[in-house]
């Protein structure tokens, strides 16, 4: 399930987005009984514990005690909320991170933090990044990540390709490891099940698997158990996550010292505020 950002009214849409011009939160007299980030805090506990297909105004109003037809006053519609869940479960995440320890140590620190973030709200994986939320929290999100690649002394031109890259390499391991958590209730099967009746029929059905294919059998061939009750798939995506993590910033220190060495190819890193 896929849902795109930006399909409720634009202007209705930002001007929450951006708290600009909230009438019905700013009237005088007695305090109303509900609000915008009450909407939306009760929305992100409905997505949190029961997914984004379960998400409705009727069902969100029925867990704050109202109707779903009383939370249009202060919210237009579904898009609306969706652009408004998101962003806010965005402040989770830090506004600026130590670079103390030099940008590597710093994006290390994002990548973790930002993949655990995924993991505690998956429902946001569902939210395209085809199209921003373009909300105050999106926007900090992103200056963080950029004050981290902006220690690389790279241009322009090369920090929005890693921040690209960075992005579907996080979210790409936490859709991994959101799906295998999902699989056992979607399917009716627990993962060992599943594996035990494929992996016990591949040598019948496949003779000669490892001659046929031996790299994918050397590949498999270091391969570390889960300690205590981590699952088997979510020890590899860790690991694999912790290894591929490594290479990208090997990746983005190799192209530091060579734009570095170049004279940075002319893509200067603009000045320091």
């Amino acid at each position: 399930m896929v849902v795109y950002a930006g399909q409720g009214d634009a202007r209705r849409s930002m001007a929450l987005l951006w708290r600009s011009g909230e009438p019905n939160e700013a009237r005088p007299g007695p305090k109303p009984g509900l609000s915008v980030d009450a909407i939306v805090d009760a929305a992100i506990e409905v997505a949190d514990s029961e997914g984004m297909a379960a998400l409705s105004m009727r069902r969100v109003g029925e867990r704050l005690g109202r109707t779903g037809m009383a939370l249009y006053t202060y919210v237009p519609g579904k898009g609306e909320l969706i652009d408004l869940m998101y962003d806010r479960a965005l402040a989770e995440l830090p506004a600026e991170y130590d670079l103390s320890g030099g940008w590597r140590s710093a994006l290390t620190a994002w990548a973790e933090q930002t993949l655990a973030f995924y993991l505690r709200h998956p429902w946001t994986l569902q939210v395209s990044q085809a199209r921003p939320v373009l909300g105050p929290n999106e926007f900090a999100m992103l200056e963080s990540l950029v004050a981290i690649l902006r220690g690389t002394g790279l241009g322009p031109r090369r920090v929005r390709g890693m921040v690209a890259l960075l992005f579907d390499f996080v979210r790409g391991a936490a859709t991994t490891v959101a799906e295998s958590r999902q699989a056992p209730s979607a399917t009716g099967v627990s993962d060992e099940e599943w594996w035990q009746a494929r992996a016990s029929l591949l040598d019948e059905v496949a003779p000669g698997f490892a001659d046929r294919f031996p790299l994918v059998r050397w590949v498999e061939s270091d391969d570390s158990e889960p300690g205590g009750d981590e699952p088997y798939l979510e020890h590899r995506v860790s690991e694999t996550f912790s290894v591929g993590l490594a290479v990208l910033l090997d990746g983005i220190e190799a192209a530091a010292a060579r734009a570095a060495q170049n004279g940075n190819g002319g893509q200067a890193a603009p000045p320091s505020t």
